[in-house]
């Protein structure tokens, strides 16, 4: 078993990813490029995922077989740090059913309950390790689970696959490398600091 990294070949991501790259892309629009990005990657991330079932429908002119989201199904979604909510701010509008969970993991997790975990970008891996070992410990298999991000490195993804086997990222690229200040190059800056900045030089 071998964790899965989706980068979805889709141009809308490939463009607010490159505003999120660009260093003089003001904190609005950076905040405007992790929302759609969180939009089109939670596209790509349940299509094939999210629970549905098959339904008659009667129409005006007769009945047809529809397809309509398991609304019995929990789905619950984690944002961590202002660039994991930014994503979720995109996200939201894919979703059509979804508990948010702002500030931590929840106490409990329902047996059939899907999550996704939204995380800016995947550096080191370290703390993100951390906080989906966690939701293991929760029984919470992968099968259950998506993590989207808009960037991650090459290191981290490796050190989550040695550890969540079973894990599925969706990502809109992945850079080669992590400095020693556990910055990704070429990245795309410093979420917290980008989307904060309030009249200042570009980051």
């Amino acid at each position: 078993m071998t964790m899965r990294v989706v980068v979805p070949p889709h141009p809308l991501i490939a463009h607010w990813l490159t505003v999120l790259r660009s260093s003089s892309t003001p904190p609005a629009l950076y905040g405007t490029a992790l929302e759609e990005l969180g939009r089109w990657l939670t596209y790509e991330a349940i299509r094939e995922w999210l629970p549905n079932r098959k339904e008659h429908v009667l129409t005006s002119n007769g009945q047809v077989e529809g397809t309509v989201i398991e609304t019995n199904v929990p789905l619950i979604s984690i944002p961590f740090d202002h660039g994991g909510l930014a994503l979720w701010q995109g996200a939201r509008k894919v979703l059509p059913t979804t508990e948010l969970c702002i500030g931590g993991i929840p106490i409990q997790i329902e047996k059939n309950a899907g999550v996704i975990v939204f995380i800016d970008q995947i550096d080191n891996a370290e703390e993100t390790l951390k906080l989906l070992l966690r939701l293991q410990e929760k029984h919470l298999t992968g099968q259950r689970l998506r993590l989207i991000c808009a960037l991650a490195s090459s290191p981290g993804l490796k050190l989550l696959g040695s550890d969540l086997p079973d894990l599925t990222v969706y990502t809109g690229c992945i850079d080669p490398e992590v400095n020693k200040n556990n910055e990704i190059i070429p990245g795309i800056g410093n979420p917290t600091l980008r989307l904060n900045s309030r009249n200042s030089e570009p980051i």
